[in-house]
C-alpha cells in the first residue's frame, strides 16, 4: 500500500507563504502523476495541482499563479510552493495519485490563512 504523508501547513496571514511536502512511501513520485488537493470545511476536496510522470503540470485556475508545485526525485518529494496566500486558501491540504484510483488518505496538513 502507497502511503502519501504530508507536512509543512500552519498559520499564516493573508500574503504569506507556505511550502508543503509529501513524501511517497511504497513508490516513486515518479512512477505515476501526483497530486495536491484540498478540502475546505464542509466543501468537497478539489484537485490544487498536479504534475504528471513526464513533468507537465496543471493547476487550478485560482491558484495559477500563486502555487507551484514541484518534484524532487532524488527525495522522493513533491512539494506545493503557496505564495499570496488568501483566506479562501484555508483548508486540510492532501497528496495522492493524480487520478483515480487513490490510495488511502492521510490526515494531510492543515493550512489556515487569516485576514
Amino acid at each position: 500500500q502507497v502511503q502519501f504523508v504530508e507536512s509543512g501547513g500552519g498559520l499564516v496571514q493573508a500574503g504569506g507563504s507556505l511550502r508543503l511536502s509529501c513524501v511517497v512511501f511504497g513508490s516513486t513520485v515518479s512512477a505515476y502523476a501526483i497530486g495536491w488537493y484540498r478540502q475546505a470545511p464542509g466543501k468537497q476536496r478539489e484537485l490544487v495541482a498536479d504534475i504528471s510522470r513526464s513533468g507537465l503540470i496543471s493547476y487550478k485556475d485560482s491558484v495559477k499563479g500563486r502555487f507551484t508545485i514541484s518534484r524532487d526525485n532524488a527525495k522522493n518529494t513533491v512539494f506545493l510552493q503557496m505564495n499570496s496566500l488568501k483566506p479562501e486558501d484555508t483548508a486540510v491540504y492532501y497528496c495522492n495519485w493524480g487520478y483515480s484510483p487513490f490510495s488511502s488518505w492521510g490526515p494531510g496538513t492543515q493550512v489556515t490563512v487569516s485576514s
